[in-house]
């Protein structure tokens, strides 16, 4: 139906999309406060750059891409994901020439074709952050700050932060063939994607969301015990740190997400029982892509998600008024007038409104109403003769007169504009 949004998809009208600027409003002040600028990356990119950067076991590749041939044959995709364009953007406008730390963030839309439910969708908006180029404990710290912070400025209270560490690949290879031995035991009962990736990436399965996977998952060997040196010692350092700065965490073995790329530090931040945010290290990934040797750290957060619990928990402020003054007019002489003044003070940066619809008067005191318009004018030909009118304020009922040649200084006067 030409009147139906696709499967997975939704609006945002004009009553909500306040939400979404609240959210996104607060999203930029904060990335200000940590030093992260903002990047943009084109909505789809080659196919091989998800392949690639990814993972081909993941279930993002396997199973949720919309992946199709252009006119010139060739393979792109809708991006799934932040965090592979944003390296190949560092990659191709050479950002590992600058200084380091490059910290950046994003709020972008993403496709994955899955069953839509309550804070999934196909067509997705994300919040993501990544710094490139440092290595230290400190970096992984100051990530899971910004996560933390930002969600505590949401008003949000029941917090849990998750980490773990998922080792480097020199440190993954022995615990492979550990878990390679423990799902053996269990290929009777894996699913047919898990069994593919039994013997490439057995890490894969404990992120698997089929049930019977995942419940033979939970009995997995834990990485934490079988890290390397540095590995482990940088993991001690990421919780000193935390510990230090006040931010409280438990440890979760299970923890590896759902992508490829992540080495060492993993983290997931749950409101209640749902997953909010979640994010990692990825020390090869811009190597892997292309680049020079580099660290990578970020995360995403999900904006239809976290608008849904804001909104289940009632934390939106007060839905702004879109209308400091409407005015409404009484003939012709004073419907131009009005046509004259609103021009006038929205050039002064007033968000001003008048008749379009040559409403009676009663009718536009309406619609001034409806439209939450804070103070309205009736203009006559009696103000217009005299030069001046009186502003009610629609809240309150007061109302103080005013000057039509001195209308915008005389409405700042009023305040509440």
């Amino acid at each position: 139906m030409l009147t139906k949004a696709p499967r997975g998809t939704k609006d945002v009208t004009p009553d909500n999309v306040y939400k979404w600027q609240y959210v996104e409003d607060t999203i930029r002040a904060l990335c200000k406060c940590f030093g992260y600028k903002e990047i943009r990356v084109p909505v789809f990119e080659h196919t091989e750059l998800y392949e690639r950067g990814v993972g081909d076991t993941t279930d993002v590749v396997q199973k949720e891409m919309y992946t199709f041939n252009d006119k010139g044959g060739r393979s792109v995709t809708l991006r799934p994901e932040g965090t592979a364009g944003v390296v190949r953007a560092f990659i191709e406008n050479n950002l590992y020439a600058e200084s380091a730390p490059s910290k950046l963030y994003y709020i972008l839309s993403c496709y994955r074709y899955e069953k839509p439910q309550a804070g999934r969708l196909r067509e997705f908006n994300q919040f993501g952050v990544e710094a490139f180029g440092a290595y230290s404990p400190e970096t992984d710290a100051e990530i899971i700050s910004l996560a933390m912070t930002l969600l505590s400025r949401l008003k949000l209270a029941d917090l849990g932060l998750y980490i773990n560490s998922v080792g480097c690949p020199e440190c993954r290879q022995a615990y492979n063939q550990k878990l390679r031995a423990y799902f053996s035991d269990y290929v009777d009962q894996l699913c047919e994607t898990c069994l593919t990736r039994l013997e490439k990436n057995p890490m894969r399965i404990i992120d698997c969301k089929n049930k019977t996977c995942k419940k033979i998952g939970e009995g997995a060997p834990s990485l934490l015990g079988e890290q390397c040196g540095k590995c482990g010692e940088h993991f001690d350092e990421v919780k000193h740190i935390l510990q230090e700065i006040g931010i409280p965490y438990d440890i979760d073995p299970t923890i590896v997400r759902g992508l490829d790329y992540y080495t060492t530090t993993v983290f997931e931040i749950k409101s209640g029982n749902m997953v909010v945010c979640g994010g990692g290290r990825y020390n090869n990934l811009v190597e892997e892509l292309g680049g020079p040797p580099t660290a990578g750290i970020g995360f995403g957060l999900g904006m239809e998600r976290i608008i849904m619990v804001l909104e289940e928990k009632n934390l939106f402020p007060e839905k702004p008024s879109g209308c400091d003054l409407y005015i409404a007019s009484i003939g012709d002489n004073a419907h131009k007038a009005a046509q004259k003044l609103v021009h006038g003070l929205r050039q002064s940066g007033i968000a001003a409104e008048g008749d379009l619809m040559r409403r009676s008067v009663k009718a536009q005191m309406k619609y001034a109403d409806k439209i939450g318009a804070k103070y309205v004018i009736v203009l006559g030909d009696d103000e217009i003769s005299s030069g001046e009118a009186k502003a009610k304020h629609m809240q309150t009922g007061e109302q103080a007169p005013v000057k039509l040649n001195t209308l915008t200084d005389d409405l700042s006067k009023l305040g509440n504009l």
